[in-house]
């Protein structure tokens, strides 16, 4: 596997109890325990299919996928020709090419006025269920916080075993900002799940959750090399830079999702 973001992704997958089966040209990834996670269940293809393959490589997923209101599919290597966007595009799927970007070390962010640290409990990791829901309101909350509770039991399960810590912003003792950061290969630790409450933000919270979560990782976890992913046209991406962080490389990812978690992003 030639992509860095692909494989940190796999990396935490499994740890966290996905499932991957090789079928030779692609790789099946499953989370049995949360099938409503786009990116815990999807196709990740060697190559870009032959031309005319697009709907060919839709219908694998369906096929592996049967129940599954949504499609996401992962292609390891960075650009795909205007032909083949255009045909997975024909086929329903949105493009979406994200930056991958790594550093060394980190800048110190400026002053905030919160309380930056590892969050524990069940009461807190409720609370981070919380805060990304009310990002995503055009969802049901049963459904999200279903979404959201199974993936607060996969990090968790990463906590456990050493891998990392889930850092959050606290502003008069609520939840406003976090991110997560676990251990994915000697020396390599990847960031998961940046979110700010939508009236804490530009106040420099996810800075400082993620120069928190990332100087963790170097300090104690004998990490040399952090990795995140960002939008390449999003505001994050630039709060990455600024931090340090610099690109390297590009992954592409293909989803077409249906019903309420239609406008849903990065689930």
């Amino acid at each position: 596997m030639t992509s860095l973001g692909f494989r940190t992704d796999l990396a935490l997958l499994t740890a966290s109890g996905s499932v991957v089966e090789d079928r030779g040209t692609h790789l099946v990834v499953r989370s049995p325990d949360n099938p409503s996670y786009f990116w815990g269940n999807f196709l990740l293809l060697a190559r870009p299919p032959f031309p005319g393959g697009e709907r060919e490589v839709v219908g694998a997923f369906h096929t592996e996928f049967p129940l599954a209101d949504h499609v996401s599919l992962g292609i390891d290597t960075a650009d795909l020709s205007d032909e083949a966007t255009a045909a997975f595009e024909d086929a329903g799927l949105t493009v979406d090419v994200a930056t991958v970007l790594t550093a060394s070390s980190l800048q110190a962010p400026r002053e905030v006025e919160a309380e930056v640290r590892p969050i524990s409990g069940d009461e807190e990791w409720e609370a981070r269920a919380r805060l990304s829901q009310q990002l995503y309101p055009q969802t049901s909350e049963e459904s999200f916080m279903t979404f959201a509770r199974q993936k607060n039991a996969q990090e968790r399960r990463l906590v456990d075993a050493g891998r990392g810590r889930r850092f959050g912003a606290f502003v008069d003792g609520q939840l406003v900002s976090t991110a997560g950061i676990f251990v994915t290969e000697d020396g390599v630790a990847r960031f998961q799940s940046v979110e700010t409450h939508t009236e804490h933000r530009r106040k420099g919270l996810a800075s400082a959750v993620v120069h928190g979560a990332g100087q963790h990782a170097l300090d104690q976890l004998g990490v040399r090399t952090l990795v995140i992913v960002a939008d390449a046209d999003g505001d994050a991406i630039g709060i990455y830079r600024r931090l340090g962080f610099a690109d390297v490389e590009r992954q592409l990812m293909l989803e077409k999702r249906t019903g309420e978690w239609a406008e849903m992003d990065g689930a």
